[in-house]
């Protein structure tokens, strides 16, 4: 009677086994498939975050150049920014860090209000955002209104950040600092 209930415990582990081996199987192709299918889509996280970065190493490429006084090349690299960032920010919209550096590149190529509509449109998502904030000051200044770069220096004072430090010396010497 002892075997015939052990035989009946071995055909049941048997089946688990069996069964365990099948989902296990499922799962795996099912995650194989998943990944693969992302690795080949623009809609993969990975592939907003290469957007991002590209767009970001074209403007330091930028900020270079300008260094140099080649600004017509400066100006191209940040409109290829700007594209990038766009596409970016079609399929992350909730990121005040595209929409900063969309406005840090529009201002960059003089599209001051363009620049201004990105900040704001990125302080609306990220108030205290220590970048937009300096760089939304940094245009008041270029466009003449200190008081709102003042306004926005405000917002960094306790930041204890080297924001709030830039954006004073550039409202302080009305934008003659050169970086």
């Amino acid at each position: 009677m002892e075997e015939d209930h052990l035989s009946h415990n071995n055909l049941f582990l048997n089946t688990y086994y069996l069964l365990m081996k099948k989902i296990l199987y499922v799962l795996l192709t099912l995650f194989i498939c998943n990944y693969s299918l992302a690795a080949g889509s623009d809609d993969s996280e990975s592939s907003k975050v290469s957007m991002y970065d590209e767009a970001v190493k074209l403007i330091k490429r930028a900020g270079k150049l300008e260094k140099k006084d080649k600004n017509e090349k400066a100006a191209k690299l940040y409109q290829q920014a700007f594209n990038k960032l766009d596409k970016a920010y079609k399929k992350n919209q909730k990121n005040p860090d595209i929409l900063n550096y969309m406005g840090y590149t529009s201002r960059k190529i003089g599209n001051f209000d363009v620049a201004e509509k990105f900040y704001l449109q990125g302080l609306s998502i990220s108030p205290k955002h220590n970048g937009i904030n300096e760089y939304l000051g940094e245009l008041y200044v270029q466009t003449n209104k200190i008081d709102k770069a003042k306004e926005r220096l405000e917002v960094l004072k306790n930041c204890n950040c080297k924001e709030y430090q830039e954006l004073e010396l550039i409202i302080k010497t009305r934008g003659t600092k050169v970086y």
